[in-house]
């Protein structure tokens, strides 16, 4: 005899909303890695359709992953901001910013995505850490 409902634990993909959790999360990384800007409209567009009723899996990632893209923009900011404070892009301190923005704050918000992504395919929420959305389940 078969179960005619698909365990999320067994099967993640059978989640409600795990498509979309996913796409969430990919878009995230993409944004930061490879399509920046680009990858963020996508997910802006998935975030404006799928906000309001869709399952929690995937309200939750759509959360975390516009939180998450809102503060690396906001961070990136930052970093152009001192570059300019301290003496411009000519000055011998805009490596150091802009090595230390890429060892803290862009890695850092890559290791959240790694994690979110990891959580969406196994069809589990997830909290980005400081940057994140509380969890409305």
């Amino acid at each position: 005899m078969t179960d005619k409902h698909p365990n999320p634990l067994k099967e993640p993909e059978s989640a409600p909303g795990y498509g979309i959790a996913v796409a969430a999360e990919a878009l995230y990384l993409i944004n930061l890695m490879i399509a920046p800007g680009l990858a963020f409209v996508a997910l802006l567009a998935l975030w404006l359709k799928h906000r309001h009723g869709s399952p929690a899996l995937a309200r939750n990632h759509l959360a975390q992953t516009v939180a998450g893209s809102v503060w690396a923009g906001i961070l990136l900011i930052g970093a152009n901001v001192a570059i300019i404070l301290l003496g411009g892009y000519d000055a011998p301190y805009t490596w150091v910013v802009v090595i230390l923005y890429f060892v803290t704050c862009h890695a850092t918000l890559i290791f959240f995505g790694a994690i979110g992504l990891a959580r969406a395919l196994s069809a589990q929420t997830y909290r980005y850490p400081l940057i994140g959305r509380p969890i409305d389940e």
